[in-house]
């Protein structure tokens, strides 16, 4: 919060619901880029927090072999390791490597082979929460590096 002036460090406090979105979509935004660092397809990012009580976001991953999903996952595990200091509260399908879950409380990760994400659909199944494709959000992301 050193960064932070003032008037920003009071609203952070008044409001800590603000404060844990934010972070929680930067932990989401996090493992989208390590996602795309690993060559993951289709990343989407699901705003589910306003739907449900089972997390903040879902980020939906996209590998396209079984050893490219467990390395997207590895990606992932690392940098949010790295970044915020936390570890999955519970990880499943990284020895089959189809559909790996991670999952960190406020977001949950979905790395799946094609296969997998066509056939049980989530993004359909989750289609009135907020959806964003990470391609969007880079894009708007190197716009803006390139308009300083």
């Amino acid at each position: 919060m050193a960064n932070l002036s003032n008037q920003q460090t009071l609203s952070t406090i008044a409001n800590p619901a603000l404060q844990a979105s934010d972070r929680n979509y930067a932990l989401a935004l996090a493992i989208a880029e390590a996602a795309d660092e690993r060559k993951g397809g289709d990343i989407v990012l699901l705003k589910v927090g306003d739907v449900s009580v089972l997390a903040d976001y879902f980020v939906l991953i996209t590998g396209f072999s079984k050893v490219q999903v467990r390395a997207i996952a590895g990606m992932v595990q690392d940098k949010v390791e790295e970044q915020f200091d936390r570890k999955p509260i519970r990880s499943a399908g990284l020895m089959e490597g189809t559909w790996a879950l991670l999952d960190y409380g406020d977001v949950i990760v979905h790395i799946m082979m094609p296969t997998e994400r066509d056939y049980y659909g989530l993004e359909a199944f989750w289609g009135h929460a907020e959806s964003t494709p990470y391609s969007a959000l880079a894009l708007q992301a190197s716009d803006g590096l390139t308009n300083q």
